[in-house]
């Protein structure tokens, strides 16, 4: 009988075999030149789990520039942008009905943080399994050598591999102290890979989680990015949270674990945004549809669309609890919070307008929507509607099924009422029935002020009573106007 590591050294030759010959032939470049190359990192941990890729990371005894000039002979394009840190990158088009190969070649290097600097500082190294140390788990620091396939595995990756383990290559204090930003892809690759942290590397993050302070904002912005959009982002959140790196990279997080009174007057709000999250997975589309997974803003959304509650929680007479406003004090928090981890300008935008919009639906409490109301509903969310549609269903983690049934419907009979509307008028893009020019026109009025309060006062009439037509329009607008000629003149 075969054991776990056998089985996955079948699985990772299978794969190897079969990798693009550019790759190889890279490699017969690098030893006639006399240096080493070996494949390295993510794409080895990934041979093993079956899976191919042809953006290849390679690690070499090479300098930086007897790498330039070989990549140069290999490649069809190649770039030296991360060449203060030893890393050249090329890229070899297309060939033999194969895709583009996309390498980047990394010199044998060691880093660490300076204490009082938030970026790395590179040396570089001389032997392969010295870089293999410097990488940031077992389970990544596995390599292959090129062309003769050689496996290298000096720290029992495979075995953790095997076993589904994360685990670092040296003592995980130091490690973290080189590197602090390890921490948070142990976070990470729970998420990405479903590997448990090794007791010993987790109590490490544990005592060392203020470290990640450190970091700059984009490097853990990078990490909490890609832990969301992974497979399953759940279980790496529960790292952070229970590590406390939450409580410096995302305090809001761990600030949705409120204290559950003796009543149990409210639901754990922390285990339910992560309910949300998962439940909003769930319903994102494939590539063709109009939430197409994986979707960073609904995910954000879905995530921290309570964090208003600890801010707004207030023990009611009788026994309630409430969160009045919640939507929009969580709205700013998340606007803050992710404008200090950089996130583009458009994400911080729309996922705090989705946290703002996420309690509207419950609004209208069980009375029938009238047509004014749907068209407002759209209107505000605009071009977030399906994600607005996914966060909503998702923000339903009742486990009573007849609660759950009657709010599942009534928002499908929402979204029933949405596509009637749309079929009706173009309710996605309301405007009112008189544009600017013709406002000023039939007013005799130049522009200014008065014009935008004439074309609000269209709109709201276009919300309330759908398309209302020039003539009828023409009429609202000059009884309008007459008032306020009135009202001025008294």
């Amino acid at each position: 009988m075969s054991t776990p590591e056998q089985d996955l050294l079948r699985r990772a030759l299978g794969v190897l075999t079969t990798m693009a010959p550019a790759a190889l032939e890279l490699g017969e470049l690098f030893r006639a030149a006399g240096h080493e190359l070996a494949l390295v990192g993510g794409p080895v941990r990934d041979a093993f789990l079956g899976r191919a890729s042809n953006d290849l990371d390679f690690a070499t005894s090479a300098t930086p520039d007897e790498t330039q000039a070989l990549l140069a002979r290999w490649g069809d394009a190649h770039w030296d942008i991360g060449k203060e840190f030893g890393t050249i990158g090329a890229r070899r088009f297309a060939r033999d009905g194969a895709g583009d190969v996309v390498v980047e070649v990394t010199t044998y290097r060691t880093d660490e943080y300076d204490p009082a600097s938030r970026k790395p500082v590179v040396a570089f190294g001389d032997t392969l399994e010295g870089d293999l140390s410097r990488r940031d788990f077992t389970v990544n620091a596995m390599a292959v050598r090129v062309p003769d396939l050689t496996f290298v595995d000096p720290f029992d990756g495979l075995a953790d591999l095997a076993r589904g383990v994360l685990r670092t290559p040296i003592a995980p204090e130091r490690s973290f102290d080189d590197d602090p930003l390890r921490m948070m892809r142990a976070a990470r690759f729970a998420g990405q890979l479903g590997f448990a942290v090794e007791p010993g590397t987790l109590a490490a993050v544990v005592a060392m989680a203020q470290r990640i302070e450190i970091v700059s904002a984009e490097r853990v912005q990078g990490e909490l990015t890609k832990l969301l959009l992974s497979d399953r982002p759940r279980a790496g959140l529960e790292v952070l949270v229970d590590t406390g790196l939450a409580e410096h990279v995302l305090p809001e997080l761990p600030a949705l674990q409120l204290e559950i009174d003796e009543h149990h007057r409210h639901k754990d709000v922390y285990q339910h945004s992560l309910t949300v999250l998962e439940q909003a997975i769930a319903q994102e589309t494939g590539p063709d549809g109009p939430v197409p997974a994986p979707d960073l803003v609904l995910r954000l959304a879905s995530l921290l669309h309570d964090v208003g509650k600890p801010a707004t929680r207030r023990f009611e007479p009788g026994g309630g609890v409430s969160f009045h406003h919640h939507e929009v004090v969580g709205a700013k928090l998340v606007a803050k919070r992710l404008k200090a981890l950089k996130y583009e300008k458009q994400v911080v935008k729309d996922v705090a307008r989705l946290v703002e919009l996420h309690l509207r639906f419950h609004g209208y409490g069980d009375g029938v929507w009238t047509d004014s109301a749907v068209r407002r509903y759209v209107t505000d969310a605009g071009p977030l509607l399906e994600r607005l549609h996914r966060l909503t269903r998702a923000d339903s983690t009742t486990r009573n099924r007849r609660k759950a049934k009657r709010l599942s419907d009534a928002y499908t009979d929402l979204e029933q009422r949405i596509e009637a509307l749309r079929a009706q008028e173009e309710i996605d893009a309301i405007r009112p029935d008189l544009d600017g020019s013709q406002i000023m026109a039939l007013l005799g009025i130049r522009p200014g002020p008065v014009v935008g309060q004439a074309y609000k006062h269209l709109l709201a009439l276009r919300m309330e009573h759908g398309p209302l037509g020039q003539e009828r329009a023409e009429a609202e607008l000059r009884a309008w106007w007459a008032e306020r000629q009135e009202a001025s003149q008294g």
